[in-house]
C-alpha cells in the first residue's frame, strides 16, 4: 500500500503523511511569500522624505541599458538615522528612487520624464532570502506596471557586493 493508501486507512502512517504534507505546503507558501514583491506599492509623499542623493547613470556606464537616467534617492524617517550612522537598517526602512530621463543642456543635467520608480523595503523576516529587502520597480511610476518578478535575480544579485552596507548602495553625504 502506498503513502496515499496509508493516509486513507488512518493510523500512525496517516498522521505522518498529513504532517509531512502540511509541512511541505507551509514551506512552499513561505518560500513564495519571502520573495514576492506583489504586496509592495509606491508610497505617497516620498519626495518629502530625506533626499539621500541624486546620481546620473549615463552612456559611459555598463548599467546604462537597464538603469540609465537620473536617480533621485529618498529614504523614509525609519531608515534616516541608520543612513546617517552607516546602518544596519531597521525593519520598515524604505528607499525610494525616482528614475528620470535627462538631458545635458549647456553643461547642465536637466531632469526629464519619469521612467520608473524603484523601491527597497526592509523586512528581515518576509524577505530573508534577499538580505531582508523587498524590491520592486514600476514602469513609468504606474503601480499597475510592476517589473520585478524575481527579486533575487533582477535586484539582489546586484546588491550583494554591498552586504557590508546592508545591501544599500546609497551612503550619507553630510
Amino acid at each position: 500500500m502506498g503513502m496515499i493508501g496509508y493516509a486513507k486507512a488512518g493510523g500512525e502512517m496517516a498522521r505522518v503523511f498529513r504532517l509531512l504534507t502540511a509541512a511541505v505546503g507551509t514551506l512552499a507558501i513561505v518560500c513564495v511569500s519571502a520573495d514576492s514583491a506583489d504586496d509592495l506599492t509606491p508610497p505617497i509623499g516620498y519626495r518629502h522624505w530625506f533626499h539621500v542623493n541624486t546620481m546620473i547613470v549615463d552612456k559611459a556606464s555598463s548599467l546604462f541599458k537597464d538603469l540609465g537616467g537620473m536617480h533621485n534617492v529618498h529614504v523614509n524617517s525609519i531608515g534616516e538615522s541608520a543612513l546617517r550612522n552607516g546602518g544596519p537598517y531597521p525593519d520598515g526602512t524604505v528607499f525610494m528612487t525616482d528614475l528620470h530621463d535627462f538631458t545635458a543642456v549647456d553643461g547642465t543635467y536637466v531632469e526629464g520624464s519619469l521612467k520608473g520608480l524603484a523601491l527597497m523595503k526592509k523586512d528581515s523576516k518576509r524577505y530573508a532570502s534577499t538580505g531582508g529587502w523587498g524590491f520592486q520597480f514600476w514602469l513609468g511610476g504606474d503601480p499597475n506596471k510592476p517589473v520585478v518578478t524575481d527579486a533575487a535575480k533582477q535586484c539582489f544579485e546586484c546588491h550583494q557586493p554591498k552586504k557590508y552596507q546592508d545591501y544599500v548602495y546609497s551612503t550619507y553625504i553630510p
